[in-house]
């Protein structure tokens, strides 16, 4: 799974560093010593993360990017994965890509019975079970449902998703037909679907329009 977001190159004490606008630990579900593999401006690289605390890091820019860029510092467009993350969910499953638990073709609402459940409700409105069964098959509880977990779970059913997850970072964006959407809710991220133009809320139900000033990224749902 890759990550994209539009960056800027600042120096520090005479290093160079790309900051990673959103909470890796959150959204990757993955701590410790982070090793990357990404491109920046169509070169590549590869490093581990700086940690910065509290999930945050940044990315270290060495000389042979920086010549790459030729003075460029900001409006980067990055897209990095990685490599050392293990993923949530184990391989052992009953579904596949050709053998999806369900074809995304419509969707139904489901709403989350108390906050810190708004990702397994996403999944079980993806996949068309009960946020019981969605609970179950991530095996997490609530404020537990990062986008890691998600992305790992969405492979275990089945469901196609594009391989890149978009930080749009409040910007204008044109949404696909499906995707989980990230929101900024205070400390936590709060996820909704989009399906066909609707936005489906698992707090507030069945919205019509949403603020994509407050949309942080989103991961395209593929549907056939």
């Amino acid at each position: 799974m890759y990550y994209q977001f539009i960056g800027a190159v600042t120096e520090e004490d005479g290093s160079s560093f790309i900051s990673i606008p959103f909470n890796v630990w959150e959204v990757c579900d993955t701590q410790g010593t982070l090793h990357i593999e990404g491109t920046t401006e169509q070169r590549e690289f590869a490093c581990d993360l700086v940690p910065l605390g509290k999930g945050m890091y940044k990315i270290p820019v060495d000389d042979s990017v920086k010549s790459a860029l030729e003075g460029k510092t900001t409006g980067l467009d990055i897209h990095f994965q990685i490599s050392n993350r293990k993923a949530y969910i184990g391989s052992d499953s009953p579904y596949s890509l050709e053998k999806p638990i369900r074809k995304v073709d419509s969707m139904k609402l489901i709403t989350q019975p108390n906050d810190g459940l708004c990702g397994q409700t996403c999944i079980a409105m993806l996949a068309g079970v009960s946020l019981d069964d969605a609970c179950e098959i991530m095996h997490c509880r609530d404020w537990q449902a990062s986008m890691g977990k998600m992305v790992d779970t969405l492979d275990y059913l089945g469901l196609a998703h594009e391989n890149v997850i978009h930080y749009t970072q409040g910007q204008p964006v044109e949404l696909p037909k499906c995707a989980i959407l990230m929101e900024k809710m205070g400390r936590y991220s709060h996820y909704l679907v989009i399906y066909d133009g609707t936005y489906f809320d698992p707090t507030e139900g069945i919205l019509e329009d949403f603020d994509k000033s407050n949309l942080v990224g989103y991961l395209e749902i593929k549907t056939f």
